[in-house]
């Protein structure tokens, strides 16, 4: 786990970052791997990297999903959103290439919800995505990004031209399934009611931190059934 010793300015910049928990994998009851199961993307957030997924994707595995179907992203996500999105464009069609399938799913983390519905809306991500997750995005602001100054963390603040433009008109758009997950204990996303889109499946999470979406284990088995339908 990597610690991070921060001025007061750039803290709370910092509780954006995501940090990986440990906790083991484990198998579920639920649904499993079949050969109709979309390949999946997984699209860290703010000052995050891959290894961000490493609890999820091994319950992934676990549940019968290969290796080759689960991609871990890294990208600079000091970026703006809107070069994150044609990279996370290029990435999918890589995806596509790699294990033979038509769409993928793409399960996201706070800021990389939003490159990820950029490339939705704007750059015909919705002929290639079956269905988008998002846990503890920024979907409509966040009072914690008033304190950074990145490119990618000014678009998060609430009101930015980025989210703007973003949420208007219709904020689930296309074929895919769209899913948010929001804890009322996430201290990162201010206010609570960011998180959830018009025309998604918003579902409230128990008391769980902003890292700790990624880790639990019935967050886990609720975002793989809603992706494997």
């Amino acid at each position: 786990m990597k610690r991070f010793v921060v001025t007061a300015a750039v803290a709370a910049a910092g509780a954006l970052l995501v940090v990986q928990a440990p906790a083991p994998a484990q198998a579920s009851t639920g649904s499993s791997f079949t050969s109709g199961s979309n390949p999946v993307l997984f699209v860290h957030g703010y000052n995050g990297d891959a290894g961000n997924w490493n609890t999820m994707a091994d319950r992934f595995r676990a549940d019968g999903w290969p290796s080759a179907h689960l991609r871990q992203w890294t990208y600079d996500s000091r970026q703006s959103n809107t070069v994150t999105a044609q990279q996370l464009s290029a990435e999918v069609d890589r995806v596509l290439a790699a294990t033979g399938a038509t769409k993928v799913d793409i399960v996201s983390h706070s800021m990389g919800g939003l490159s990820s519905r950029y490339y939705l809306k704007n750059l015909d991500g919705t002929s290639e995505v079956d269905a988008w997750v998002s846990l503890g995005g920024p979907n409509h602001g966040t009072d914690t990004a008033n304190s950074c100054f990145d490119t990618s963390c000014t678009e998060m603040r609430i009101g930015s031209s980025f989210l703007t433009g973003l949420n208007s008109g219709d904020e689930t758009p296309g074929s895919p399934r769209y899913a948010t997950w929001w804890s009322p204990c996430d201290t990162v996303i201010n206010p609570d009611s960011s998180v959830s889109l018009s025309g998604a499946v918003n579902s409230r999470t128990t008391c769980l931190s902003h890292t700790g979406l990624l880790t639990d284990a019935t967050v886990y088995a609720q975002t793989r059934d809603m992706i494997n339908r």
